[in-house]
């Protein structure tokens, strides 16, 4: 991945957003992680006050389309979400390993995937600006579209780990989408 890559932060666009898993491996695999994912992902945007305008959780990777936060940076964010969800697999995987070991049959029941040496995230994630109404849909429709193209549903309803529900059929999901009124207006002093 490039060293210098740069971020534009600031102008008030909309962020899509891909993270990986650690050597994209499937770690987001069950339903479980990916409920999981979306509970942290909700709490981080209270939190810091930004806008979900859609999502997609993949087993090995997760697209994000969000505004930028009230107060910090998109990085901040993911920060916030990659570090929330990753203690508690992490935790949750020390606590199922002590009480019956990495390959009970306990461990296969809860259907979690191994744990790789306390990795879950890729060090970095994907940002590029969107601020245009027709880039807003591409991403979106690519994201919607992601779990049929790979062949884990036939009908992107069918997938619960994305945003397309809460469009297609007004759902409201464990994360709330499209919510501006969380972004209050920033009134800039007149000049002097």
């Amino acid at each position: 991945m490039r060293r210098n890559f740069k971020r534009y932060y600031g102008a008030g666009d909309l962020h899509f957003i891909t993270c990986s898993c650690y050597r994209r491996q499937p770690l987001l695999g069950s339903p479980r992680r990916r409920d999981l994912l979306l509970t942290v992902l909700e709490q981080v945007r209270r939190r810091y006050q930004f806008v979900v305008a859609g999502y997609v959780i993949m087993p090995e990777h997760i697209h994000l389309l969000i505004s930028e936060p009230q107060e910090k940076t998109p990085s901040t964010v993911m920060q916030a979400l990659k570090l929330g969800f990753a203690r508690r697999v992490i935790a949750e995987g020390q606590r199922l390993v002590a009480s019956s070991g990495p390959t009970s049959r306990k461990a296969r029941e809860v259907g979690h995937p191994p744990v790789p040496a306390q990795h879950i995230w890729q060090k970095r994630f994907y940002d590029f600006n969107v601020w245009t109404e027709h880039k807003r849909i591409e991403k979106l429709r690519y994201m919607h579209r992601n779990p049929v193209t790979r062949g884990l549903v036939t009908s992107p309803e069918l997938w619960h780990w994305s945003s397309f529900r809460a469009y297609f059929l007004g759902e409201a999901g464990p994360v709330r989408v499209n919510e501006w009124e969380v972004l209050k207006m920033k009134i800039r002093p007149p000049a002097a």
